[in-house]
């Protein structure tokens, strides 16, 4: 059923990942079940909820969800040339979390997310990269070991960073699915408000006739 999910997603990762038209650009939002909503609806995503406050602010976006669940770093490495079709101007990279929670070794982590970012980068997208956490249960050495790569990679490489993807969400009830990892919708947004601050400083300015209420002469 994994396999099956994640060839379905791809799918569909391929049929939004065509150019934009017009003045409409792009973000792509790389990343797993996170980033891919899983248990929630597909308008309650953060990714979705982004392109809504974009367009709500007057910034001609459309956010490409290219989240995958289960997916690793090593994984979104072997997909982004996929993404990068899209053309984004903008790559939001949210992954991680599962190389944690299989307790793999951060040093590979730290590689391949250097190199999508490297990659993006000389695609000519800005790239906003989220850290992560893993439970305290795996120990404080690999505990801080892995989330040191993110600020790590974010200085090496000169992307920009927000410092925890579930910032105000993990360890919440109130906004935690049953399995305690995945958020609510609720959550979703918590995710979407707390990026907001990270990304719209790379975001190109919006023109005087995209604003909501303005009318050119």
């Amino acid at each position: 059923m994994g396999t099956l999910r994640g060839l379905a997603v791809l799918v569909a990762l391929l049929a939004l990942a065509a150019p934009a038209s017009g003045a409409e650009r792009v973000i792509v939002a790389l990343g797993d079940s996170l980033t891919a909503g899983l248990g929630v609806a597909p308008q309650d995503a953060y990714p979705a909820l982004l392109e809504a406050r974009l367009r709500g602010e007057g910034f001609d976006y459309r956010v490409v969800n290219a989240g995958v669940s289960g997916d690793t770093s090593a994984g979104g490495l072997r997909r982004l040339d996929w993404a990068l079709r899209a053309r984004p101007e903008i790559v939001i990279v949210s992954l991680g979390a599962n190389d944690g929670l299989r307790g793999l070794p951060v040093a590979p982590l730290r590689d391949y997310l250097t190199r999508i970012v490297q990659r993006a980068r000389a695609a000519g997208a800005r790239v906003l990269l989220t850290g992560m956490r893993v439970p305290p249960n795996y120990g404080d050495e690999y505990a801080g070991a892995f989330a040191a790569v993110f600020p790590t990679v974010a200085r090496a490489t000169g992307a920009s960073l927000a410092p925890f993807l579930l910032d105000g969400v993990a360890g919440d009830p109130r906004l935690n699915q049953p399995d305690g990892v995945h958020p609510t919708a609720d959550g979703q947004r918590v995710i979407a408000e707390r990026l907001w601050p990270y990304l719209k400083p790379l975001l190109t300015p919006a023109t005087p006739a995209a604003l909501p209420g303005h009318s050119s002469r």
